[in-house]
């Protein structure tokens, strides 16, 4: 494990603090253009969000409705009602996007994919980075904000749900993350230059309350308009 790694591990609570720890449940608003850019807004509004730590796979509650929910996980999602009785469900939903554009317009099962491994990856970093599977490096600092940001490399497994196998988070000198980059396979290549910001101690864990997504240009520089997703935590229970 490369130094910066282990600086930010720290910095977010301890990978051992973490691992003590299987589930999350939040409430969390999500908005930005996206939603009205793929025809599906106002869909993740306010929600009650909730997700195993070492797998991948969320639930998210109401969805489409009241008395509905949403479940992910990479080889399958549904949306149902709290009742059982089931509305809509996709197998091997990544293969649903072959061949979408940024333009593409989505259905809801979409949203419930993209929503949700998003979401989970974020709140799982930078802890994610050091299960197996994942390869990181130190790569060249960020001049940003008047600060030097150290950059990590972060090489995802083939398995599972990610915006792209290579992404770069930078991190300030306190170890905490401010500026998560990336390109996102299942929007075309769209560039994703998302900030975090609001820390709060959440039983020990340093979670950004607060996050901005927006495109970056072919330099790396962050185009501030439109905010493509906003994300919002309002309070989180680790168990």
């Amino acid at each position: 494990m490369n130094d910066l790694l282990e600086l930010a591990l720290a910095a977010h609570g301890g990978l051992a603090r973490w691992q003590s720890f299987s589930k999350a449940r939040a409430q969390v608003a999500i908005g930005g253009a996206i939603w009205d850019y793929k025809q599906q807004p106002g869909l993740l509004r306010d929600i009650s969000w909730e997700a195993e730590l070492q797998r991948q796979r969320v639930t998210c509650t109401p969805f489409d409705g009241p008395g509905r929910h949403s479940c992910f996980t990479p080889e399958r999602i549904i949306i149902a009602e709290d009742n059982g009785e089931l509305i809509a469900s996709r197998n091997a939903p990544r293969l649903h996007f072959a061949g979408h554009t940024q333009a593409s317009a989505w259905d809801k099962l979409d949203v419930v994919y993209f929503s949700s491994y998003a979401l989970w990856q974020y709140l799982c970093a930078p802890f994610l980075y050091a299960a197996p599977g994942f390869v990181t490096e130190e790569i060249a600092p960020w001049e940003e904000n008047g600060e030097t940001w150290r950059r990590l490399k972060i090489t995802f497994p083939a398995e599972g749900a990610w915006h792209h196998r290579e992404q770069v988070s930078c991190y300030g000198a306190d170890g905490l993350l401010r500026r998560h980059d990336y390109t996102v396979d299942i929007l075309g290549g769209a560039t994703g230059a998302n900030y975090a910001s609001g820390y709060r101690d959440f039983q020990g864990i340093q979670v950004p309350t607060t996050r901005r997504i927006v495109s970056y240009d072919e330099a790396g520089r962050s185009v501030p308009e439109p905010v493509l997703v906003s994300i919002d935590i309002a309070d989180l229970y680790f168990d």
